[in-house]
């Protein structure tokens, strides 16, 4: 199914994707893990925009079943934090780090006032499911237990599909999260209808793309029916935190959010989804350079800032 992508796309866009692709190219999934994590690691490096005045940071270590988990934690000076972001990066579960979201956690702390927590979860192929989901309920178990503020959930992509697992399981909780804010995330959709078809060919991320990335993270075995490896699976939801869901049109993983929203809403829970017109997925890191892009990634930090204040967005 062809998609016209020169109507949906504007030039700002077009020139991110160049860039984006002079680093990390769209053949990358050809590469060797070690490449790609190179390649990706370098692009990450040229897209870095530095911290906004006043945020300061800081890798701390958390032990947990006889393994150490790295995070960094981020702070605004002068300000008396309300809530904690617990933030999980995107990167197919394959590559990416607390380096490659450094700026984007520091900005959401800038703009929020909250104690932003970044996880630098356990990777795949070394480490496959459910080691990423474990990780990231250790650190959300770590904050609950160390904090009394109330905790957002935040992530893009492959943290999107943390975010929603680490709600699923803890839902129950007396510490479970206030809120959930997922960014163009993977929530185990079907591969064979809706936006997987219509976007299939897209140009910052292809379906053959994220089936690459849901073998290599599954190490070989059959997690279809996990909702700790694919959301959209689960039997219920009921009783999940208030959910934002911002997906990118130009995205196989749009529908993903879309349908979350949906079956959220459908057990009587809140949750609201904007799915970005003319966005392609990886465009947090467009948020200086492209209108649409810094737009969006502005109504992600008022999403996260009024649901760590227990308050509803309403819209987006």
């Amino acid at each position: 199914m062809s998609t016209d992508y020169s109507v949906l796309i504007d030039a700002e866009t077009w020139a991110f994707i160049e860039r984006t692709n002079s680093f990390y190219p769209p053949d990358a999934v050809d590469y060797t893990v070690a490449q790609q994590r190179d390649v990706y690691n370098t692009m990450c490096k040229a897209f870095f925009a530095g911290y906004p005045a006043g945020i300061s940071a800081m890798d701390r270590f958390i032990e947990a079943d006889g393994r150490t988990i790295t995070v960094r934690l981020y702070d605004k000076a002068g300000t008396s934090p309300q809530a904690v972001c617990l933030y999980f990066h995107g990167g197919g579960f394959v590559v990416g780090g607390l380096d490659s979201h450094d700026d984007v956690c520091a900005e959401i702390c800038e703009a929020t006032g909250f104690h932003v927590i970044a996880v630098d979860y356990r990777l795949a192929p070394e480490h496959a499911h459910p080691a990423s989901f474990e990780d990231c309920l250790a650190a959300f178990e770590h904050a609950a237990a160390t904090s009394s503020l109330p905790i957002v959930l935040c992530g893009d992509s492959a943290g999107g599909n943390l975010v929603a697992a680490v709600s699923h399981h803890v839902r129950h909780s007396d510490r479970a999260p206030i809120g959930q804010v997922m960014v163009y995330p993977g929530l185990g959709g079907a591969q064979d209808q809706g936006s997987y078809l219509t976007h299939a060919e897209a140009p910052m991320l292809t379906t053959r793309d994220t089936a690459y990335y849901a073998k290599i993270r599954s190490g070989g075995r059959d997690w279809s029916t996990d909702p700790r490896f694919a959301p959209l699976t689960d039997t219920d939801f009921s009783g999940l935190p208030d959910t934002v869901v911002i997906s990118a049109e130009c995205d196989p993983l749009s529908d993903d959010g879309r349908q979350y929203c949906q079956r959220i809403s459908a057990a009587g829970g809140r949750a609201i989804g904007n799915n970005e017109p003319g966005r392609v997925p990886g465009y947090l890191r467009a948020r200086h350079s492209v209108t649409r892009a810094r737009s969006s990634f502005r109504r992600i930090c008022t999403a996260v800032h009024l649901l760590g204040q227990g308050r509803w967005p309403g819209q987006l």
